[in-house]
């Protein structure tokens, strides 16, 4: 039987160094297969777990989720035929739903010898209150549909933001393991058994349900017993704030929470992506677009940073919720780069066979772009 495990994760949220400290720490043995889906026009990550030894398989022509969906079982069979994996990982696409792709897995595994082994969302801690008022339909839907919730990056960030988004969190999902602990603080086996401990939860629901479940009681606004259907039937004044001051147009820029209240006119025409519009039905590619460029520009690394930090504090250049790049420098050595609104990363690697940028987002301006990356 091949086990799968789905790690999904809102843009930039650091899926990809999971999965690689996983296959080093707690899947060595394993025959592994990578599914993974970027929602962009140039596949970048994959380079960097080719080296971990494991089959990529990179589906870059929209959402596993939305577009891949019909194809999904023939694209699992012809993977399981052709590798007979002990595993597959799946990484969906950052502004995937979740809930989407379990059923997709769902779906086929009556038809194949698979087994769901465990849904996770990993989530920037710095980010979750920003991510859960602008783009609620995507975030809130990965944090409701996981059962196991991995926060990253808690050993930047104070004791009391930890604490206020694990509260904000357990309002979307009271029943998903979450880990705060800082990743380089916990081996990748104890991960993997929180991310597995759900069957244990899901087994007592059941036995409870057998067992009739004493209704008796007051099923009030704090009820968490579980026994809900927890269809997710939000009310949207409660659950999404979004600060949206409809007479002025300022961008008021919190840095210290990268708190992006996007306070322009948010008429009818409003695409921009920080509504929920009330609809769950929203495929990625309806709210979010990507730019991307392979180049041979060699680029000065402060230069690279400067146009890195524009992109990273301001809407000049669309709503910009992820760049990544893999860039030769003007020293002769290769820098590659991730962003995430409000801050970014330059580290230097090895040598590719080009240049590749990739800027996700919603209402991008790819002239301008273009302009700034000089390509």
């Amino acid at each position: 039987m091949t086990k799968i495990d789905i790690i999904s994760g809102f843009l930039g949220a650091g899926k990809t160094t999971l999965i690689k400290k996983l296959i080093e720490q707690a899947f060595k043995g394993e025959k592994l297969v990578l599914i993974e889906n970027e929602f962009g026009e140039i596949g970048i990550d994959g380079g960097f777990l080719k080296d971990a030894g494991v089959q990529i398989t990179e589906m870059n022509s929209g959402c596993i989720c939305c577009s891949l969906v019909g194809d999904f079982g023939t694209a699992l069979k012809q993977v399981i035929t052709d590798y007979t994996p002990d595993r597959i990982i799946i990484e969906p696409s950052g502004v995937g739903k979740l809930s989407d792709v379990i059923k997709a897995v769902k779906d086929v595994s009556g038809d194949l010898d698979v087994e769901l082994d465990s849904y996770t969302t990993v989530a920037d801690v710095s980010k979750v209150k920003i991510y859960m008022k602008n783009f609620g339909e995507f975030f809130n839907n990965q944090i409701e549909s996981a059962n196991t919730i991995i926060l990253s990056r808690t050993q930047t960030t104070t004791q009391d933001k930890i604490e206020k988004a694990v509260a904000m969190i357990r309002e979307k999902n009271d029943h998903a393991t979450i880990i705060t602990t800082p990743w380089d603080e916990i081996d990748g086996a104890a991960i993997r058994e929180a991310m597995q401990n759900y069957k244990s939860l899901e087994e007592t629901m059941m036995d409870e349900a057998k067992k009739g479940h004493d209704h008796d009681h007051d099923h009030g606004d704090e009820c968490t017993c579980g026994c809900h259907d927890h269809d997710h039937h939000h009310d949207h004044d409660d659950d999404h704030e979004h600060h949206h001051d409809h007479d002025e147009h300022e961008h008021h820029h919190d840095h210290d929470d990268h708190d992006h209240h996007h306070d322009h006119d948010h008429g009818d025409e409003c695409t921009c992506g920080c509504h929920d519009h009330d609809h769950h039905h929203h495929h990625a590619d309806e709210v979010f677009t990507s730019w991307g460029k392979e180049t041979p520009h060699k680029y000065n690394e402060d230069k690279l940073r400067e146009i890195l930090d524009t992109l990273a504090d301001t809407e000049k250049y669309g709503v910009i919720l992820r760049a990544k790049g893999i860039v030769p420098s003007d020293a002769g050595e290769w820098l590659y780069f991730d962003l995430v609104p409000g801050e970014f990363e330059v580290r230097k690697g090895k040598a590719d066979i080009t240049g590749k940028l990739c800027v996700i987002g919603s209402k991008l301006k790819e002239d301008d772009l273009a302009e700034l990356f000089e390509v």
